[in-house]
């Protein structure tokens, strides 16, 4: 691939509009699904929301890597999209708290698949000394539909009811799919799909050498499990009408630094930038747990925003640059295995040490900031540097 390529492609540019669409798809729900499910009876569930949607996303990553490797990029994005869709027109049919969570178990498969492809379609278009400058604007898009989605819904839902915000989710996953209908297949060798295909060996699960990116990544997003789980209640304890407020912050302040610490990690390495980002983020969830007011939660989500928007596009370049190029959807996968985990532990044990008690919610913001604390003392202390 010619080092002096444009990012800026068209097909660049509506994977990108796909993967923002996406991502709000099933984001939009997230701030209005824990008053859903204790109106439906299920309150000491929350826990589950995240955890179950995180539990079939990492349980799906094998399949999804291998799928990528074998039947293409795009087939494996658009399953994806599909399964937000189904989602969306199912969730106002099964009203029950064990139909919600299956809705949320079914729904995790959508996670588990498009974001592995998309990586990967990327990483096939784009040079290596700028991976980490796209992988930036790729998860700027990403982030904006995490932003806008919680926004929207709940807007939706101030204004509509529960039902309009759930077909309105499907309508957003449609239209990731229309975005990347007409871009082409960058897997050069690419396969018939056979059921064969999803026999999964045990060499299928992980990539060892992604390893190293997987469990920095583990650690980084625990936290976000945490968010997930605990901002839409500790919102309406500070006040805040739109729960959707704090993913605005987040949004806005990363906006700012994702491409610059892509752009730096190309230059200057990514352990130097992943170590800048984990020290930022370990000040961010403290002052979480430590600021309780409206303006302090919103500082917080500042400067939560900008360790997510330097570690999240310096770690998946990471990936890609340790992974091995005839099985880079495994790495990927890898290490969204290691995302999912780390969001589906942070929720279920935030969702069942909260107990609906808000005193308990600054705790879990430190324990995620110590956690933090581990996964640099790892990077100073690798003998292996990268």
């Amino acid at each position: 691939m010619e080092t002096n390529q444009k990012i800026y492609t068209r097909q660049f540019i509506f994977i990108c509009l796909s993967s923002l669409f996406f991502s709000a798809s099933y984001n939009m729900l997230i701030p209005e699904l824990p008053s859903y499910l204790s109106n439906l009876g299920g309150a000491e569930y929350k826990g589950l929301i995240i955890a179950l949607f995180t539990l079939t996303a990492g349980l799906s990553r094998p399949f999804s890597g291998k799928l990528t490797d074998t039947i293409g990029r795009k087939p494996v994005l658009i399953i994806g999209a599909i399964v937000c869709v189904i989602s969306g027109l199912f969730y106002p049919i099964l009203t029950s708290v064990s139909g919600f969570l299956f809705l949320r178990l079914l729904h995790g498969f959508s996670t588990g698949f498009s974001p592995t492809a998309i990586a990967a379609y990327v990483s096939d278009i784009i040079p290596k000394n700028k991976l980490g400058e796209a992988m930036g604007i790729q998860g700027l898009c990403f982030s904006t539909g995490l932003a806008l989605g919680p926004a929207l819904g709940s807007y939706i839902k101030l204004y509509t009811n529960y039902n309009v915000l759930f077909y309105s989710s499907s309508i957003m996953a449609l239209l990731s799919i229309v975005l990347v209908i007409r871009v082409k297949e960058t897997l050069p060798n690419k396969q018939q799909f056979k059921f064969q295909s999803l026999k999964i060996s045990r060499s299928d699960i992980l990539a060892k050498e992604a390893l190293p990116a997987a469990f920095i990544t583990f650690i980084t997003y625990l936290g976000f499990g945490v968010v997930l789980t605990l901002i839409p209640d500790w919102s309406d304890h500070l006040g805040i009408i739109n729960k959707g407020t704090f993913f605005i912050a987040f949004t806005i302040a990363s906006v700012f630094v994702r491409i610059l610490a892509g752009k730096i990690s190309d230059r200057y390495g990514r352990e130097i930038v992943i170590k800048i980002g984990l020290i930022i983020l370990i000040i961010a969830l403290f002052l979480l747990g430590f600021l309780n007011t409206k303006n302090g939660m919103l500082l917080g989500a500042i400067i939560y925003g900008l360790a997510m928007g330097i570690l999240s596009p310096t770690i998946n370049a990471w990936t890609i640059d340790l992974s091995n190029p005839l099985t880079k959807g495994k790495s990927i996968a890898t290490m969204y295995i290691a995302l999912e985990a780390g969001i589906g532990l942070g929720a279920l044990f935030s969702g069942w040490y909260y107990q609906n008690i808000l005193e308990h919610i600054p705790m879990t913001f430190y324990a995620c900031a110590l956690f933090a604390v581990f996964g640099l003392i790892y990077l100073f202390y690798s003998k292996k540097k990268y």
